[in-house]
């Protein structure tokens, strides 16, 4: 397996993060949430300003994170679920700890994620928020 950073077609990248938010994530949204996270992902100009990296078994995709700011703060974090628990998401995220240019990650975690981002070491920033139907928690990770 080995990470990769997807710089031009990402059609593969965002079918992906479709697949894995409608299995896990938009069972916790309202479907204004749902509608809101769809055309976030289909905006060409949105998804043309983040960093994405994703982890190929072979040439399939499993996994894939992507970031902005700097790449201190993570947007999309997804991994195929078959592949859950097996360390794919760390060593994503591991990838953006190598290229974050801050002492301070963020991310506006989802309901289903909150765990995971416990694991990687986030602390709750705020209570949980809803924005145009889009339940999320905002958490941040300090590096040393």
């Amino acid at each position: 397996m080995q990470i990769k950073e997807i710089k031009n077609d990402l059609s593969e990248a965002l079918d992906l993060v479709w697949r894995v938010f409608l299995e896990y994530e938009a069972p916790f949204y309202t479907d204004e949430g749902i509608d809101t996270f769809h055309k976030f992902i289909m905006d060409k100009e949105k998804m043309s300003t983040l960093t994405f990296y994703g982890m190929y078994d072979n040439e399939k995709i499993i996994g894939v994170i992507a970031t902005r700011n700097k790449g201190n703060h993570i947007t999309l974090f997804f991994v195929e679920g078959k592949y859950h628990k097996n360390g794919i998401g760390r060593k994503l995220f591991e990838k953006v700890l190598k290229n974050a240019t801050s002492k301070v990650i963020t991310v506006n975690s989802s309901v289903y994620a909150v765990e995971v981002y416990h694991k990687l070491g986030f602390i709750d920033d705020d209570t949980e928020k809803v924005d145009n139907g889009i339940r999320f928690t905002p958490m941040k990770l300090i590096l040393k």
